[in-house]
């Protein structure tokens, strides 16, 4: 299958499928630490949701010094609905504060360093290397994960597990982008329940279809 990975990403791309607005706004931001706040925002939230609230917050501040002076409450009020909004407000926060008295308010560009960050996960902090520093890293969430499996790119049970099997597996040319394809892919073709398969771009190149 990895072969025809070539074809596959060409396809999918060729469908000119429409992005999230929230999806757009990531691709625009090239600022690590926007990434960073706005991929917490997303976490086990939908994207109509996290968009609005990401624009929100971004007019309370777009730097880490900004958020020092932010109250707590303000800003869970400014992120609401998103889930676990006033957990994630205190998270941001608190990464703020340390980003500013540990690091000189720069975003570390290192996956083990942004994996110290409490709540920052593997997820997030590809995310940040490859949308905010243009650096090479596989970002799988549940799009990635669930397409790469049923392409049976990989044979994996959690997004950790397909990351590294996609780091041994896939060109580094598309370490990029492959989380911006899949997850438009995932949210208008391949979707988790009834995908439209009838309308897949790449359905001669999928196991699940031809069975």
């Amino acid at each position: 299958m990895m072969k025809n990975i070539d074809t596959i990403v060409k396809k999918i791309k060729q469908a000119n499928l429409p992005q999230s607005d929230f999806v757009k706004l990531m691709e625009e931001f090239h600022d690590p630490f926007l990434v960073l706040i706005c991929c917490i925002l997303s976490l086990r939230t939908n994207d109509k949701t996290t968009y609005p609230a990401s624009l929100r917050m971004l007019k309370l501040g777009k730097k880490p010094e900004d958020f020092l002076s932010v109250d707590e409450k303000d800003l869970a009020e400014a992120i609401y609905p998103v889930g676990f909004y006033q957990n994630k407000a205190h998270q941001i926060l608190e990464i703020a504060k340390e980003l500013v008295e540990k690091y000189n308010g720069k975003v570390p560009a290192s996956i083990d360093e942004l994996i110290k960050f409490k709540g920052v996960g593997r997820k997030t902090a590809n995310l940040v290397m490859a949308k905010g520093f243009q650096i090479p890293a596989i970002c799988v969430d549940v799009h990635v994960h669930r397409i790469s499996n049923r392409l049976q790119l990989v044979h994996t049970k959690t997004p950790d597990e397909t990351e590294m099997a996609l780091r041994k597996l896939l060109p580094e040319k598309y370490w990029l982008d492959i989380n911006t394809i899949l997850v438009t892919f995932g949210q208008n073709i391949c979707k988790p329940i009834k995908p439209l398969c009838n309308e897949c771009p790449i359905k001669d190149y999928c196991p699940e279809f031809q069975n």
